[in-house]
C-alpha cells in the first residue's frame, strides 16, 4: 500500500493532526488511491484533512523522502510512505472534521509518546537532523 504525508512548518514546528479514531497524532496525509500519483494524493489529502479554509499552492510540494514502514493502525500492513515538504507558508484557517479531531504544531519538547510510528521513527528524526523543528 502506498501512503503520503506532507510536512508544513511554522516557527520551527511541524503541523500534525489527530484522527478521531486513533490515539496518536499523524502526518497530514493518507492512502494513495487507484489512478493517483503520490503527489496528487498528497494534495487531495491536504484539502481533506486541513479543511476548505486552508490555503496552499500545489506547486510548492516537494518530495523529500520515501521509505517502507509498518502501518500504525495495523502491524500486519506494510506501507511505502512518500513524504512531501510544503515549501511555502500555509495560510487560511485549519478546520477539524468528522475524521480529524485536532491539530498540533509539534516541537520535540512535547516528546514522542503522542506520535504515530512514521512520525516517531522517520519524520521527526529527519526534521531534527535537518534543523526543521525545535
Amino acid at each position: 500500500m502506498q501512503v503520503v504525508g506532507t510536512m508544513f512548518f511554522k516557527d520551527k514546528k511541524l503541523l500534525i493532526d489527530k484522527p478521531r479514531k486513533r490515539a496518536t497524532y499523524q502526518m497530514i496525509g493518507g492512502k494513495v488511491e487507484e489512478g493517483e500519483t503520490p503527489l496528487q494524493a498528497a494534495i487531495r489529502e491536504c484539502h481533506e484533512e486541513l479543511g476548505e479554509k486552508a490555503k496552499f499552492e500545489p506547486a510548492n510540494f516537494k518530495l523529500i523522502m520515501d521509505f517502507d514502514e509498518i502501518a500504525t493502525s495495523d502491524p500486519n500492513i506494510k506501507i511505502h510512505f512518500f513524504v512531501y515538504q510544503y515549501l511555502g507558508e500555509l495560510n487560511g484557517e485549519l478546520t477539524t472534521s468528522d475524521e480529524i479531531e485536532k491539530f498540533l504544531w509539534y516541537e520535540s519538547s512535547l516528546g514522542n509518546d503522542i506520535l504515530s510510528n512514521t512520525l516517531k521513527n522517520e519524520v521527526i528524526p529527519y526534521c531534527l537532523k535537518n534543523n526543521l523543528i525545535k
